[in-house]
């Protein structure tokens, strides 16, 4: 495994609770599901790339009636979430290597985990993340807000190194127009002294 994802899975198998704890598992992103749960068909199928623990997306989505299948590369992540969701699937794999039919997915949610994904690497998975969309199917992700790539050695305070790398706002609206999914919302998220950025999009009808 290339040594950047290498570095980032071994930080989740380390810090998997720790990182639901410090980042409040349970309250965090209720307004995007709320609105993501409403714009979903019934019994949905929705891919939660970077599923981490499977709280909070794959819970609330599930609970609403979806069918959800997470997708996370640290065997921690992937365990407790089976543990803790277990009506939606779980896939251990790098989310640049999984792969769904085209056209057979509703939605794709992707937070706060494509900006662990190497720069060159993440166009390409946007443009396989587009195609698994059925016609009118939802993307919605956090990215890069500006363009950084780095590591925190002391990452949450646990001891362990985390890398990421995002490019600017610009880049991923242009990588997400060049993936053939129109954006249909933009929203600044803060965080500390930067923050990232929700964009949802949709695939055309």
């Amino acid at each position: 495994m290339d040594d950047r994802k290498a570095l980032v899975r071994k930080g989740y198998d380390a810090l998997s609770r720790r990182y639901d704890d410090t980042y409040g598992a349970d309250r965090k992103y209720a307004p995007w599901l709320a609105s993501l749960t409403s714009a979903l068909p019934p019994a949905a199928t929705v891919v939660d790339l970077g599923c981490g623990s499977g709280v909070p997306v794959a819970r609330a989505l599930t609970a609403a009636g979806h069918r959800v299948t997470g997708v996370d590369f640290s065997a921690e992540q992937v365990r407790r979430a089976r543990a803790l969701v277990p009506a939606a699937t779980f896939v251990r794999e790098d989310l640049t290597a999984v792969s769904f039919e085209h056209g057979s997915v509703d939605a794709v949610v992707a937070f706060y985990s494509i900006i662990h994904v190497p720069l060159d690497e993440q166009p390409a998975l946007l443009g396989r993340v587009a195609t698994w969309l059925r016609p009118g199917g939802l993307f919605a992700a956090t990215m890069g807000h500006t363009a950084w790539t780095g590591t925190e050695d002391d990452w949450l305070g646990g001891g362990v190194p985390m890398w990421w790398s995002h490019a600017d706002a610009a880049t991923n609206r242009a990588w997400l127009a060049g993936a053939g999914v129109e954006v249909e919302h933009e929203e600044f998220v803060p965080e500390g002294d930067g923050g990232a950025v929700l964009f949802v999009a949709r695939r055309p009808t």
